[in-house]
């Protein structure tokens, strides 16, 4: 009952969003609707998820998204004299990764290798290995804890990054 709720309020703030012209109120909103997610995964047992949707999406993106409109001024830019270059490079990088994937197995196919090898691995000996009742957890976790432990240290160099750039173009506008 309590997901229905927070889905219909997720579903509120989609509409409120896509119907609002503020951009304040869109960053806000928008941090709102991932702490809204964050609960869901909460509510579904999946933790590790909540706690990455919760820091990453609610934390620092409104965080650097509302500095942004803060060193952002509220004249519309010009636009770019020569719009074909970012738009073939686009193309090219939205090709590669779609050549990229022709390689992969089908969605949801049942012989594909996570299917056949990893997967039961994992929900077989799931309970006498790590003795965790959600799988997600159990995989983050434990079986790919250095992976995780990567990951989340790759965001935070990339947040603190951010921060940094932000932060060294306030200081250079001022002087």
């Amino acid at each position: 009952m309590i997901i229905n709720v927070l889905m219909l309020m997720m579903a509120v703030s989609v509409v409120v969003i896509i119907r609002s012209r503020n951009l304040f109120a869109v960053i806000l909103l928008s941090g709102i609707y991932s702490f809204l997610m964050a609960t869901v995964l909460v509510a579904m047992d999946a933790v590790d998820v909540a706690m990455t949707e919760a820091a990453v999406g609610a934390g620092i993106s409104t965080v650097l998204l509302l500095g942004a409109l803060y060193l952002c001024k509220s004249e519309e830019a010009n636009a770019p004299s020569k719009p074909f270059v970012p738009l073939l490079i686009s193309l090219s990088v939205g090709g590669m990764l779609i050549y990229g994937t022709l390689g992969l197995p089908e969605f949801s196919d049942p012989k594909a290798p996570i299917h056949v090898h990893v997967a039961p691995r994992y929900l077989n000996e799931m309970k006498q290995e790590v003795d965790v009742p959600n799988v997600v957890t159990a995989v983050l976790a434990s079986y790919r804890g250095f992976d995780t432990l990567g990951e989340t240290t790759v965001v935070f160099t990339a947040g603190a990054g951010v921060v940094a750039l932000l932060r060294r173009r306030r200081k250079g506008s001022k002087s």
